[in-house]
């Protein structure tokens, strides 16, 4: 299912502050704007505000309150890391990332644990058939991952 378009970083941040208030949660955003301040901008040069094309790259940090706990950074190229309870979720696209909340907030996110090999997986299902499942490291399950265990 292809997922409505969020052309930038702001775009995201206006999509996560709708889902944050339509779940009447807390939300503290944090933006990195200029190359010299986004974390992936290594190859930039000391004092280097502009990409090499002029644009000015944006980067932002989402916290979200309630249970679980959940934060989003989100990247100028085009993806995001969701961490739920502590487990991140590695390159979410950026268009991804509003149906990825509603999925954890709206309760499809769930725990499932296998026997051979041991471990518990985090898994949250989006519409369309697409599914983020990451490893529970360890057996440290929080309180919000025991009550979603399936």
């Amino acid at each position: 299912m292809a997922h409505p378009h969020l052309p930038s970083t702001e775009a995201a941040v206006t999509a996560i502050r709708e889902i944050a208030e339509e779940f009447r949660l807390e939300m503290i955003v944090t933006d990195d704007i200029g190359a010299d301040q986004t974390s992936r901008r290594t190859s930039s040069g000391a004092f280097a505000v502009l990409d090499p094309d002029g644009s000015l790259p944006h980067e932002a940090y989402v916290e979200l309150g309630g249970s679980p706990s959940l934060t989003v950074r989100v990247f100028p190229e085009d993806d995001a890391t969701i961490a739920v309870e502590g487990i991140d979720f590695a390159d979410v696209p950026r268009d991804a990332v509003p149906a990825f909340l509603r999925s954890v907030l709206g309760g499809l996110a769930h725990v499932k644990g296998r026997f051979f090999p041991p471990g518990w997986w985090l898994i949250v299902p989006l519409p369309g058939d697409e599914t983020y499942k990451e490893l529970v490291p360890g057996a440290l399950l929080t309180p919000w991952m025991n009550r979603n265990v399936r």
